[in-house]
């Protein structure tokens, strides 16, 4: 098989990448039929000399390629027909955005492998950036703390090396006795976390949390039956949650009342209640002064998110009374950081993460006949047709929804 990096071409520019210099190294290891060219590129994170000198070919052609592997969406006159591509589509929530993006590669016969569908049997993502948008939601959220109190500056995460560099500008942090409430305990949530305690923070339970004050900063991480109840009163099992939502409630407010800076990790499903409402944020008990959505559901579960926001104007306010944006520094506002592209500000750590999972699990599926339906399950796309488990997204295709 002959696995193409292809060069990113959206715009605004994304330097990551499918698989690192060492990474190729790997796959050619352990797979010496395998062969790999790297579209030559002037933004990627790694430079077409690094490839070089670890002994992959840079070239500016990649037709013999069958296999090519991207980060974001291809621009559709870029696509090459008739080839196998891996990236992120951001079609499969019949985003109206990308409908021609997907009527291009049914047209030009490509078969369409999307990121976010390479899936284990249960139906769980296997290659991920998520614990990156972590990592680097945690350090924005500190970020816009710094400027919505004026208490600190720190530079942007995109101006710093790596997830170490990040941590060792998060520990010179004076704080004072804040509170920090984490919600998600999935790759997101708990990559946030690691930059908590890296950073030194004190970890304290929920009941801690609510009650008891504190000299010294502290945060919370909690997940959803801490802040969701049944609605009849029930203490039942999580997986009761996920097959009823819609016998729940919030009961997120006991810790906006307490919470200084929130950190949004989570992952909300459709039919779950909202965490808080607009609403809530107009009641004077709400306590929040900073809201970090790494999750970033615009008008959803975190009413203070509007509109998602961009590495380059990270921070926003939101205006605790009219729901309208304002300047971060207004008095009355909410600081909001939605960054939905997090991991880009970080993109060699995030890249190396991504391929070592990529190198784990996709690329044997192409060479023991995909024993695990692996690739079979994140086709999208065969033969200029939906595959059967996409087979909804034909009317989104037609224009017709």
């Amino acid at each position: 098989m002959h696995f193409a990096i292809i060069r990113e071409r959206k715009s605004p520019p994304d330097h990551r990448v499918v698989l690192s210099p060492g990474d190729c190294q790997k796959v050619l290891s352990q797979f010496p039929e395998a062969q790999i060219t790297v579209e030559s590129s002037p933004i990627r994170v790694f430079s077409n000399e690094e490839y070089q000198e670890a002994g992959i070919t840079v070239s500016a052609d990649i037709e013999a390629c069958e296999v090519l592997l991207g980060v974001k969406e291809v621009p559709i006159e870029a696509l090459i027909p008739n080839k196998k591509y891996f990236f992120f589509s951001h079609t499969i929530k019949k985003q109206p955005y990308n409908r021609d993006l997907l009527r291009a590669v049914l047209e030009k016969n490509i078969e369409l492998y999307d990121h976010e569908v390479i899936t284990n049997t249960k139906g769980v993502r296997l290659v991920a950036f998520g614990r990156y948008a972590g990592i680097v939601g945690a350090y924005n959220g500190f970020r816009a703390y710094g400027l919505k109190t004026g208490l600190f500056d720190m530079p942007k995460a995109k101006s710093l090396k790596d997830r170490q560099a990040l941590i060792k500008e998060l520990q010179g942090l004076s704080l004072g006795h804040i509170k920090i409430l984490l919600t998600g305990k999935g790759r997101v949530g708990n990559g946030a976390r690691e930059m908590l305690v890296g950073m030194g923070l004190r970890e304290v339970n929920v009941t801690e949390y609510l009650e008891n004050t504190f000299e010294v900063p502290v945060f919370c991480q909690i997940d959803v039956l801490d802040y969701n109840k049944r609605k009849d009163g029930q203490e039942l099992p999580i997986t009761d949650f996920f097959a009823h939502p819609e016998e729940y409630e919030s009961n997120f407010f006991r810790f906006a009342k307490v919470t200084n800076l929130y950190i949004a990790g989570h992952f909300y499903g459709d039919g779950a209640p909202y965490l808080f409402t607009r609403e809530d944020v107009r009641d004077p008990e709400f306590n929040i002064e900073v809201v970090a959505d790494i999750s970033c559901d615009i008008d959803g579960p975190v009413a203070t998110t509007i509109r998602a926001s961009t590495i380059a104007d990270p921070v926003y306010g939101y205006d605790r009374e009219t729901g309208k944006e304002v300047s971060y520094d207004d008095p009355n506002a909410i600081a909001v950081m939605a960054v939905d592209n997090l991991p880009a500000e970080l993109p060699r750590d995030a890249s190396e993460g991504f391929g070592d999972t990529f190198v784990e699990h996709v690329i044997p599926a192409f060479y023991n006949g995909d024993a695990d339906g692996i690739l079979s399950r994140a086709r999208m796309t065969h033969n200029g047709k939906l595959s059967s488990g996409y087979a909804y997204l034909q009317e989104y295709v037609d224009g017709k929804e």
